[in-house]
């Protein structure tokens, strides 16, 4: 992560499926918080396996409605069985869009949760937005 400069970074298995993801929060409250050496720690004892995901067909304005939505600055994009092909950031909206309609988006996205950080039955409107949890001993979504 420092040496991409990057927040997250994805948790792929060996077919480049989407498994999980891992932020620096994560880092911060599942290894430095709770005391865990980060040179023994898997990735996978501290990533987080539910994941918001979009893919290459969605407008950007669904995708900052679903950033907002969820409130998460990062979404990983996937196509067929949840292949990763990309990732799109908080970031990269900001230096493409309009001034007003970013200034509009961080701070939806950066408001206090009033519910799950994580979009749940509300996805399932008949669109391919997708929440994935790959298995039980993974940890949920505190942060994307």
């Amino acid at each position: 992560m420092e040496e991409e400069d990057v927040g997250s970074l994805p948790v792929v298995d060996e077919e480049t499926r989407l498994v999980g993801i891992v932020t620096d929060r994560d880092v911060a409250l599942r290894v430095v918080g709770g005391g865990l050496d980060p040179e023994a720690t898997r990735v996978g004892e501290v990533a987080s396996a539910e994941v918001v995901t979009l893919t290459p067909e969605h407008d950007l304005d669904e995708a900052l409605g679903l950033m907002a939505q969820a409130q998460v600055r990062r979404l990983p994009i996937v196509v067929r069985e949840y292949e990763l092909v990309g990732m799109l950031a908080q970031a990269d909206v900001a230096r493409v869009g309009k001034e007003k309609s970013t200034g509009e988006m961080v701070e939806a996205i950066s408001q206090p949760p009033g519910g799950p950080r994580v979009a749940g039955s509300d996805a399932d409107d008949g669109s391919n937005v997708g929440v994935r949890k790959s298995s039980p001993e993974r940890r949920d979504r505190s942060d994307q």
